[in-house]
């Protein structure tokens, strides 16, 4: 089974995965209207007294009952509340469903079916850790548990949605705004991201995502994010970044002959904070990799017509730096 069956494929988890487009139909909603009358019924019936007549009008004291009865057996109850403890207990099944995921990927490598179970419940616990970059004061318990090492293993998992989800959560861990809530959170966070060589490993999942496709054009935008929330941080670690193959990899994306679009705009955008920071350094590694015949091909497009929109405006002024 290849990765796009892999991806396709989604064992039957009963209740818990149910989803309206999955089953649903004219068939399904008709049963989900059938069950509303029903139960509307039944508090109607409770509603009424002895002897009263249920085919006669309600009257509005009677639909005042039935309307609260109605909310009081929806609300929901109120989720767990976010704290140390919780995120500790979240840490905690992200890594037992992390090593579940890897052992049986290693005991049925060609048997998708055996781990795809697995799979789904950690893209499910990822999702749930998008609670922990609303704390940044929280932050150390995800190096203290070894969260951020696993995190950074899953960046070259098989199935790369999960890959994605990772780079996702980290978008979100590294916002500027949120990392600059509590800078002791903060530090400790880039410190153990970049002592866990965080931008190879970020370069590396690149490489082998496809920007044909939606999803992994996203995951290489928000990739770039990461890079800039990290350099807007921590501007020192442009040169660590540069040696770890993030400026080859931009060069060739800038030349790579694909429509302008966002990511291309994005990759000028972050090459040119990389070049700007230690600018004698990275201008020789610029050098070295050929990038100034690089960037002067990409400008001189512009010198045989002028930017047509304000983005290729952007692009021409983030290469015309030298």
């Amino acid at each position: 089974m290849d990765v796009g069956e892999l991806l396709n494929y989604q064992p039957d988890r009963g209740a818990k995965r149910i989803r309206d487009e999955e089953g649903g139909g004219e068939e399904a909603r008709g049963g989900k209207q059938l069950k509303g009358a029903r139960d509307l019924a039944r508090h109607r019936d409770a509603a009424l007294g002895p002897g009263d007549d249920p085919d006669q009008e309600d009257t509005s004291e009677d639909r005042k009952r039935i309307l609260e009865k109605l909310m009081d057996s929806e609300e929901e109850p109120e989720g767990e509340p976010v704290d140390e403890s919780s995120v500790k207990k979240m840490i905690l099944t992200f890594e037992k469903r992390s090593y579940k995921n890897q052992e049986l990927r290693i005991k049925f490598p060609d048997n998708p079916e055996k781990f795809m179970e697995a799979e789904l419940d950690l893209n499910d616990i990822i999702q749930e850790m998008h609670v922990v970059a609303t704390m940044p004061d929280l932050y150390h318990l995800l190096v203290e548990l070894n969260a951020v090492h696993s995190l950074l293993g899953l960046l070259s998992h098989e199935n790369t949605h999960i890959a994605i989800a990772v780079v996702d959560l980290l978008q979100e861990l590294t916002d500027i705004d949120t990392l600059q809530e509590s800078e002791e959170g903060a530090e400790v966070l880039i410190d153990a991201l970049l002592e866990g060589q965080v931008v190879a490993l970020l370069v590396q999942n690149m490489e082998r995502l496809d920007e044909q496709v939606k999803e992994e054009a996203d995951g290489v935008y928000n990739t770039l994010a990461i890079v800039e929330n990290m350099a807007e941080f921590r501007p020192g670690l442009c040169t660590e970044a540069a040696q770890q193959g993030l400026m080859q990899w931009l060069l060739k994306r800038v030349k790579a002959k694909l429509p302008f679009e966002a990511n291309k705009l994005y990759c000028s955008e972050i090459l040119a904070i990389v070049l700007q920071n230690n600018d004698s350094e990275h201008q020789e590694l610029l050098g070295e990799m050929d990038g100034i015949d690089v960037l002067l091909q990409q400008l001189s497009v512009f010198k045989r017509h002028n930017p047509s929109t304000a983005e290729e405006q952007e692009m021409m002024e983030n290469l015309d730096f030298l």
